[in-house]
C-alpha cells in the first residue's frame, strides 16, 4: 500500500543522513568533516481514520495528521446502535 495521504497527497520525501567526525572549532577543535552521506526517506504521519466523505458516505481513509489538524476531514460519529443479531443473542 502506498504511503500517500488521500486528502493532501503528501508522500514520502527524500533526504540524507550526514555523518561527521572531528571536534567543532567553537569547542576548540580543528573543525568537523563529512565522512559519509546516506540516503533516507521522510514519511508522512498517516493515520487510518473513519471519515464522512463529501457524498455522505462513511469509510476509512488514510490521511496525514496535518490534514486532520487543519480540519480537512470530518470524523464520523461513534456508532450507538447494535446489530440486530447481537441484540437478539443478548436477549436470550
Amino acid at each position: 500500500m502506498a504511503r500517500i495521504c488521500e486528502i493532501t497527497g503528501a508522500r514520502p520525501s527524500k533526504g540524507s543522513i550526514v555523518w561527521r567526525s572531528g571536534k567543532p572549532k567553537r569547542e576548540g577543535g580543528i573543525g568537523t568533516h563529512v565522512t559519509a552521506i546516506t540516503k533516507r526517506r521522510f514519511f508522512p504521519n498517516l493515520q487510518r481514520v473513519k471519515a464522512i466523505m463529501p457524498n455522505g458516505e462513511v469509510r476509512y481513509v488514510r490521511v496525514s495528521v496535518k490534514a486532520i489538524k487543519k480540519g480537512l476531514i470530518t470524523k464520523a460519529p461513534k456508532r450507538t446502535w447494535r446489530k440486530p443479531e447481537a441484540a437478539a443473542a443478548k436477549a436470550k
